[in-house]
């Protein structure tokens, strides 16, 4: 197989430039090196791009060798035929491979084959054949003995073996299969009479060809957990139909009318339960994968909410028994207090804590406020913006979701990392870096445990760790790492560093000092060239001796900026300065033609070096939305009907999304709220951390559901 044809075909993309890709990939280049830095190559395909041609790439062999593996087994058993080896070759999918091996795969006992033990595959051979001139009952005398005792056991042998023959036919289970996709049905009863969250598949029925994913999730977890029978239901006789129109001839004569009985009961026994699980399975396996590709978007856009820089930010862990754990952190991120209050009211405390947390911001000049939205969260919350009130200072404050701090707290890396604080205050300094930086925190806790998923945990688990690995890597590689203050955690989704080469650059930084150039990241034990070459241009250092030090310009590259400088009359001493502003300019008036040919770079390379002269070390996040900061706070009760509010987007699902508008409470605005256009998928309104304008449409107080909308609004 030409797997660079296929793939250009698939993705649109010329096969030169898929070609390329695949060889950079086979060359063990990691997916953020090969689209940031060999987009002359790729044509500068981006990470996403890259990620699906690898994974089409790895199924695609995959594809190959099972091919090779079938065509190895049925020509060893003598059974290859020309036909045979064309279907195999034409085959574009693993099941289509697998039903041409079906009839050649080793099998347990069944029917046919205990049919065949009793020597009745000859009787099978000649009422299949449908000769009108057969007497079916004087041919089935002739195979009695004493494990067929008459001719209806001769018969209903025969049948079995017909029957197993029609369900292993490819060409059959090939059309059939396009059937069920057209007309199937997946419909739901309840399995006991029980309320649960269930209720409303209790009689439920969708065709196959329009159920959504989510839906289909629900179906499978309801049916796990008992609540559900669910099945797969098609109009039998037109099914059944297919089947004797190919196998069936008119004028057979009673030996038609044997195979008629045998396709029905191939049909029924046989073909219809394997084709369900199968529908099921593709059903379940496609939902899945929009799951995790959803989840995986909403994972993208978390990371990437802008960081707020430069300021003191206290953290609040709330609690009940346990208090509220509070912990102050510098704009590094550096902890410079920790307490323990208790401002819910049952405690008799809040003014103790109010006189605490008011010493804290005053003492340290906190600016902002993370609070983190688990349990007691609504009453710090309350007791905050009293506090905020009182103090007068301009402090705002922000709920921010915990999902995942618990797990990171009680976890080996933040024993490490704190071993003079307990598990409760290790919480309150996540939430406070989150606020300050969501990637740098977030990249120590699972992916799965940050809380923007659906049904995660039914996911395929290696596939959904892949892709949200690919997507975190991708979003720490798109920002940058300062290579002096980075965490090994954080080190660890720079391409190129493992685990272990990160804890060695930490180590190195820690025995002697800062790093003070790039080029003493080869001193670092462990890593070796290659692993240099795909991590060093998504390693910064901020105001080092040299500046491309600072950029994300690639070492191997430095020549070609230097060159691109003195061409147009600057040097390195005006980068990121306002004097090299004209730099695109002068750069367009000498020719980029002309540029290539002197610096020995691409003309994709040379518009990268130039962003990076203009601004080093530009922080992408810097240009989205800056979050949504409160200093005041409602509740539920305060929301009615008709009520106008700005939120933030904190999940992205299959049906809606959740809109965190202030009152503890997420909002959900369902998918044909939105927007004021139609649209396939939620995602294609509002990302994760979008700012919005809702509307309040209804308050459920009973069952804490918040109905809102979008229409008109944005």
């Amino acid at each position: 197989m030409d797997f660079a044809k296929v793939l250009a075909a698939e993705l649109n993309v010329p096969e030169q430039y898929v070609k390329a890709a695949i060889d950079l990939i086979d060359e063990g280049n990691t997916i953020p090196f090969i689209a940031r830095y060999r987009k002359e190559a790729t044509n500068a395909m981006d990470d996403q791009v890259l990620r699906e041609l690898a994974d089409r790439l790895d199924y695609l062999r995959g594809l190959e060798k099972r091919k090779q593996e079938v065509s190895n087994t049925i020509t060893e058993l003598g059974a290859m035929t020309e036909e045979l080896q064309k279907a195999l070759e034409a085959a574009k999918t693993l099941a289509e491979v697998e039903d041409i091996y079906r009839p050649y795969k080793p099998k347990r006992k069944t029917r046919a084959s205990v049919a065949k033990a009793r020597g009745l595959e000859p009787l099978a051979q000649a009422i299949f054949a449908q000769y009108a001139s057969l007497n079916v009952e004087v041919e089935a005398e002739k195979y009695l003995n004493e494990e067929v005792p008459d001719v209806a056991s001769a018969l209903a042998g025969a049948r079995d073996i017909i029957a197993e023959q029609v369900s292993d036919d490819a060409k059959l289970r090939a059309e059939l299969r396009k059937f069920y996709g057209a007309f199937g049905q997946i419909k739901s009863k309840a399995a006991k009479e029980e309320d649960s969250v269930y209720a409303g598949y209790y009689d439920f029925a969708e065709p196959v060809s329009k159920i959504a994913g989510h839906r289909v999730l629900a179906l499978d977890r309801g049916e796990r957990e008992e609540f559900l029978k669910v099945s797969v239901e098609v109009e039998a006789e037109r099914a059944c139909g297919v089947a004797q129109w190919m196998f069936v001839k008119k004028n057979g004569g009673a030996s038609a009318e044997q195979v008629k009985l045998a396709v029905e009961d191939a049909y029924s026994r046989l073909i219809h339960p394997s084709l369900e699980r199968e529908v099921r399975s593709n059903l379940t396996e496609k939902a899945a994968e929009g799951a995790i590709q959803v989840f995986g978007e909403n994972l993208r856009q978390l990371l990437l909410q802008p960081p707020i820089k430069g300021k003191v930010a206290l953290g609040m862990d709330p609690g009940y028994r346990m208090g509220c754990k509070l912990a102050v952190v510098d704009p590094t991120g550096k902890v410079l207090d920790t307490a323990v209050v208790y401002p819910v009211p049952e405690f008799k405390k809040v003014e103790q804590a109010k006189a605490k947390v008011k010493e804290l911001i005053s003492k340290h000049k906190v600016e902002i406020i993370a609070i983190g939205n688990g349990t007691a969260g609504k009453e710090t919350e309350i007791f905050a913006a009293e506090v905020i009130r009182e103090l007068g200072t301009g402090v705002q404050y922000m709920v921010v979701s915990e999902a995942g701090a618990s797990v990171y707290s009680a976890s080996k890396l933040a024993a490490e990392e704190f071993p003079q604080f307990d598990v409760n205050l290790r919480s309150a300094v996540s939430i406070a870096r989150r606020l300050q930086d969501p990637l740098a925190e977030l990249v120590k806790i699972d992916p799965k445990a940050v809380g923007v998923g659906q049904y995660q945990h039914d996911m395929p688990q290696k596939r959904l760790n892949e892709t949200l690995d690919g997507v975190v890597e991708d979003c720490v590689n798109s920002v940058g790492v300062d290579l002096n203050t980075a965490s090994a955690p954080l080190l660890t989704r720079v391409a190129g560093l493992t685990a272990s080469t990160a804890k060695n650059v930490v180590a190195w930084r820690e025995e002697n000092g800062a790093f003070t150039s790039r080029a003493q990241l080869k001193k670092v034990k462990g890593l070796g060239p290659k692993a240099f070459e795909q991590c060093a241009g998504f390693l910064r250092l901020p105001g080092a001796k040299k500046a491309l030090d600072a950029t994300a310009v690639h070492p191997e590259s430095y020549p070609a900026a230097e060159a691109l400088l003195a061409l147009c009359g600057f040097t390195d001493r005006d980068i990121g300065t306002e004097a090299i502003q004209s730099l695109p300019q002068k750069a367009q008036e000498i020719g980029f033609e002309k540029l290539c040919q002197e610096t020995g770079a691409g003309e994709p390379t040379l518009r990268d070096i130039i962003a990076e002269l203009l601004r080093p070390g530009r922080d992408m996040r810097d240009e989205l939305p800056a979050p949504m900061l409160r200093s005041d706070v409602m509740s539920m009760e305060d929301l009615k009907p008709g009520m106008e509010l700005m939120g933030t987007v904190r999940n992205v699902i299959d049906f809606g999304a959740f809109v965190d508008i202030g009152v503890h409470q997420d909002g959900l605005v369902h998918i044909s709220q939105l927007s004021d256009k139609f649209i396939k998928h939620p995602s294609q309104a509002v990302k994760v951390g979008d700012v919005v304008k809702v509307k309040v449409l209804d308050v459920d107080l009973k069952k804490k559901r918040i109905s809102l909308t979008m229409k008109g609004l944005n």
